[in-house]
């Protein structure tokens, strides 16, 4: 059989700049046979409708806050020509994509991931047999989209399944987990349904009102009433979402103005669990472990905040005075133990006296070595945020006006200069505060120094030397460059976020200082036993309340002893966490983790190459699509056309599938998780690079399907459950206290659903292969668990009891 390959990788790489990709970057790769060489092939009208969506089921298991989601779509194409279905999902930044199934005609056609480099040589393999083939470089905004589409023949069916990944981080005392429904239609029948199982119990489960995905709402408390949330048990609960019809023409009209697009919004789910008040709690299964730090019962330490304001010509109009409004609300929220300092940059750069009302200049020109000539100024130092002193910041912030060009050095060495100073002059004392750095641009910087490598390069040298202070980076509106701001913030120990250029930009900024106003400890060490290996990153140099830190690795033996040291208020602390069992399997959650700090280190250091090594393996043993891998679907060639689709804020009509016309910004929400872009639009712009002379790739309905050389690998249902490799017989069957079972290959789609009497979520189930019920999976971590919710099926194959509300349908595991 000839085969079809479209390569897809999500660029999630937070070092590309809007509009760019990397070099060997591989999004989609599209092959075409050699008749259809350099022609102009038939475009595809628009404007068709598409297919109808009449099942659409989003299903999504937490557990140790990991998050695993299934997303489902079936569609059919009730017309008499074929129409194309464009399946599009919108993912939270920090979610790896782990599977991606299409059921076409019957069969099951699975994605499998190679490495980035490999997907490169498959398309210059392409181009170099005489082979056409478009090569679809996604934009970094693009990153959070996954798209693939499809013909669909008349009066014919298919289904899409996407399953991703996340660590849920907490923020501001929560978890908060945020579905993106769009399905750019009224669905018939639509499910939303959410299985949270934690080790602890759960201290609230709530859902507020539905979000636009595109301005932070003030409205966050309310919630919405057509979600059920059932208590099972004082660690599990079950939300189900599952508006009809008429609902969601009601969703549509007030998210986006038209009822004909449905539900178009973010499904968020926000939960807590009781927290140890000392060391956390470590969970052991398995040889793997996680341990989650988030202290409650220690006093906050008080602060020097540090703002850098960027106030040049390109923050003229509604950006000033959106700075004005928010900073006015963060100026509230400063507690009267702080002190602040506030310097200005534009075309020079001026440090604020607040309690005179003015500010000096400042002059320096040695960017490397800089202390010498700003000690020759006479700049104020930080001032106690009394009631007086806040009012006149507040007066002084309402006269700041924009203008001039963009002194990016300056501001951030004159910081680092006036904490030093301040550092300096409290050593013996008791006055001694924690500094924080907020720096927000808009712009590039186009005075003194240029380069945003040498600006990191001089900033971070001069950080290190005895300062050390987290640097917090807000990028704000379009023109800023936020790769470098990730940059800088992640090599001094901060992070940094995007601010929207929307009417909310002044809410976005206050809920970013919430997270950071309440420093509790720094330099804290996680010291394990010589058991732990592989470890993730076990050393923070500041820790906020609200939200957690979470290490994981690998042990040996039966058990783990471990410590957390860190510097509070008072002192030294010492802390201990409690050992506790897991809900479910830990290896998938380390490897995430383990992934995405190799990641985050890639980004910043100097030689990549180790790093990229040690990533990809792990990517490609866990099936994880990362910036060093791409996943590759293949296609039979009963399918005609593959193409992408510009989802561009401006293009707004068309067929699709899950089509995002709400979402501006990522799944998100404004939970603001610190390892991800918050906030960061969906431009959903590509850029193609073609092998023969460009057309449209859109197929007629007449066209030859293209061929490929690359074969299709049939998935096995022991790549998600490792322990089945050792319990399987050599014929592929499984022995268990009922007899032998086959465990039916991906090709078995069409069999009876029987009753069954438990699924490990405790709901009404029926029983489907254990590949047709990925939901389940985490759930069965070795042969007794799985034998616990076994059912036959046709009496010949070991099936699974699922949940009936998933709707479970092939997914060719």
């Amino acid at each position: 059989m000839k085969y079809k390959v479209l390569c897809i990788c999500l660029v999630v790489l937070f070092n590309i700049k809007p509009g760019k990709c990397a070099t060997g970057d591989v999004s989609f790769i599209i092959f075409s046979d050699n008749e259809n060489k350099g022609h102009l092939i038939e475009k595809r009208d628009v404007e068709q409708k598409p297919p109808i969506i009449y099942e659409m089921n989003v299903n999504s298991n937490v557990s140790n806050r990991f998050a695993t989601t299934v997303i489902e779509s079936k569609v059919k194409n009730a017309y008499a020509v074929p129409r194309e279905a464009v399946f599009s999902v919108i993912l939270p930044e920090q979610a790896f994509i782990s599977e991606f199934v299409m059921i076409i005609g019957g069969k099951s056609y699975k994605a499998y991931v190679k490495g980035k480099e490999e997907a490169k040589n498959i398309y210059d393999k392409a181009v170099s047999s005489g082979q056409s083939a478009a090569h679809v470089a996604v934009s970094a905004r693009d990153s959070h989209r996954f798209t693939v589409s499809v013909n669909v023949e008349p009066e014919a069916k298919a289904t899409f399944l996407l399953t991703y990944e996340e660590l849920l981080e907490r923020r501001n005392n929560q978890y908060e987990l945020v579905l993106n429904i769009n399905p750019g239609q009224i669905v018939k029948d639509l499910n939303v349904k959410v299985n949270i199982s934690e080790s602890r119990p759960l201290v609230f489960v709530k859902t507020p009102a539905l979000r636009s995905g595109n301005e932070v709402s003030k409205n966050e408390d309310k919630l919405s009433p057509s979600a059920n949330i059932e208590k099972i048990s004082p660690t599990n609960s079950i939300i189900t979402f599952q508006p009809d019809v008429e609902k969601q023409k009601e969703y549509g009209k007030e998210l986006v103005g038209k009822e004909t697009d449905g539900l178009t919004g973010q499904f968020i789910v926000q939960y807590e669990v009781e927290r140890d008040p000392s060391g956390g709690e470590i969970l052991l299964k398995d040889g793997y472990f996680i341990h989650f730090f988030a202290p409650k019962d220690i006093e906050s330490l008080p602060k020097n905040v540090y703002f850098i304001l960027d106030t040049s010509g390109s923050m003229v109009g509604i950006k000033i005075q959106q700075l004005r409004n928010a900073m006015n609300s963060i100026l509230d929220e400063i507690k009267p133990e702080d002190t602040l300092n506030i310097v200005e940059f534009n075309s020079e750069t001026f440090v604020w006296n607040i309690e005179a009302e003015t500010s000096v200049k400042v002059k320096f020109s040695n960017y490397t070595h800089p202390y010498e000539q700003l000690k020759e100024n006479d700049m104020p130092g930080p001032l106690p945020a009394s009631q007086p002193n806040i009012a006149k910041a507040k007066k002084l912030v309402s006269n700041m006006v924009a203008t001039g060009g963009t002194y990016m050095i300056g501001g951030l060495e004159t910081a680092l200069y006036l904490i030093k100073s301040e550092m300096e002059r409290s050593v013996g004392t008791d006055n001694k505060r924690q500094p924080i750095v907020i720096f927000l641009t808009d712009g590039q910087p186009n005075i003194g120094l240029y380069s945003t490598d040498e600006i990191t390069k001089q900033v971070t040298h001069l950080n290190s030397d005895g300062i050390n202070v987290p640097i917090f980076s807000l990028s704000f509106g379009q023109g800023a460059d936020k790769a470098f701001l990730r940059k800088l913030s992640l090599e001094n120990s901060g992070f940094s976020r995007h601010i929207y250029d929307a009417s909310d930009a002044a809410l976005q900024l206050h809920d970013f200082y919430k997270i950071i106003s309440s420093p509790l400890m720094t330099n804290i060490n996680f010291k394990y036993d010589t058991e732990a290996k592989e470890l993730t990153k076990i050393h923070y140099p500041i820790y906020f309340r609200g939200n957690e830190i979470a290490i994981a690795g690998k042990y040996t033996g039966n058990k783990l002893t471990a410590e957390v040291n860190a510097l509070g208020r008072r002192g030294p602390i010492r802390l201990l966490p409690k050992i506790e069992e897991p809900v479910t399997s830990l290896e998938r959650l380390w490897a995430y983790l383990t992934i995405k700090q190799t990641l985050e280190k890639r980004e910043v250091a100097e030689n990549k190459d180790e790093l990229t090594k040690k990533a990809l393996e792990l990517a490609l043993k866990y099936s994880f699509v990362t910036e060093v891998t791409s996943l590759v679907v293949v296609k039979p060639n009963a399918t005609n056309a593959v193409n992408t689709e510009e989802a561009s804020q401006s293009n707004r009509g068309g067929s699709v599938i899950a089509y995002n016309k709400m979402a501006r910004r990522p799944a998100i929400g404004h939970s603001y998780n610190l390892a991800s872009a918050s906030f960061a639009p969906l431009a959903h712009r590509t850029s193609v690079k073609y092998a023969t002379r460009p057309s449209p790739w859109h197929v007629s309905e007449h066209s030859r399907a293209p061929t490929s050389t690359i074969p299709y690998v049939k998935p096995k249902i022991e790549d998600k459950l490792p322990w089945l490799a050792t319990a399987m017989n050599s014929n592929r069957t499984i022995t268990l206290p009922d007899g032998v079972f086959e465990l039916g290959d991906s090709n078995l789609v069409n069999y009876a659903h029987g009753a069954c009497p438990k699924t490990p979520q405790g709901v009404e189930g029926e029983c489907v292969l254990i590949k047709d019920c990925p939901t389940v999976l985490p759930y069965l971590t070795d042969l007794a668990a799985y034998t616990k919710y076994f059912c036959p099926v046709e009496s010949k194959y070991a099936g699974v009891c699922c949940p009936k509300v998933l709707k479970p349908s092939a997914t060719g595991l």
